[in-house]
């Protein structure tokens, strides 16, 4: 593992794309990113200095195009699994599809992934993240999020827990390919947000009230209505109403 650290930067995601000959595992960490970026296209809150702001490049060797869903659960369960080292007794982290984090209702961290493809196979990926680790205060309009000082009171240090999660990402991501991208499949379902019951949702028909049924090795989510009825979405086909 290769950590470069930079004071500021527009995108760590965007600026490792832009090194496409960095070796797998190179890890490009921003105090500052001026244009960050999320799923959807939103821009990520993150006051210099406070959080945890990286791209990982990794490459691949076993995991086919059709299941590249295997990198996206096997991070965010990486992420998942080193927040619980830090969260009080008795809180959790749980992954809202397909890859944000969240403690409760309020999201802790978002991931941004993207693949470059070569010849039918995954040539590198690129795992952008953005932990809240420090910030005491949001501003932005972003509806719920949280941070891990918020969560503890206490003061955690950057250089430290980037390390840390960078190396658990890495290695589940490696054990994740050596798998063939079928390692993490019962783990993600097991750690998803609002895993059990009835909760509310909304796609272009309206809003309505669904359990998760399943998470295909594609990624698209099933649902299941209270009526017994099955949808099943790609994502930004529905969301989840908080």
């Amino acid at each position: 593992m290769d950590i470069i650290e930079l004071e500021e930067t527009a995108s760590t995601n965007t600026m490792l794309r832009q090194m496409p000959d960095a070796p797998h595992a190179t890890v490009l960490s921003a105090k500052r990113q001026s244009a960050g970026r999320g799923q959807r296209g939103n821009t990520w809150e993150a006051e210099p200095g406070a959080n945890l702001t990286f791209s990982i490049l990794v490459r691949p060797q076993s995991i086919p195009p059709a299941k590249q869903m295997a990198i996206s659960r096997a991070v965010a369960l990486a992420i998942v699994r080193w927040l619980d080292r830090y969260l009080p007794d008795g809180t959790e982290a749980s992954v809202k599809w397909p890859n944000d984090i969240y403690v409760g209702d309020s999201k802790i961290c978002g991931i941004l992934i993207e693949h470059v493809l070569t010849s039918g196979r995954i040539e590198r990926t690129v795992i952008g993240a953005g932990i809240n680790i420090n910030q005491k205060e949001f501003r932005s309009d972003a509806p719920n999020p949280v941070s891990l000082t918020q969560l503890t009171g206490q003061t955690y240090p950057l250089d430290v827990m980037l390390r840390e999660v960078a190396a658990d990402i890495i290695n589940l991501v490696e054990a994740e390919d050596r798998a063939g991208g079928n390692l993490t499949q019962a783990d993600y379902m097991a750690r998803l947000w609002r895993r059990k019951g009835l909760h509310p949702y909304r796609d272009t028909t309206g809003e309505f009230m669904a359990s998760i049924a399943d998470v295909a090795p594609d990624g698209t989510l099933t649902l299941r209505l209270s009526d017994s009825t099955l949808r099943t979405y790609a994502f930004k086909e529905v969301s989840a109403i908080l």
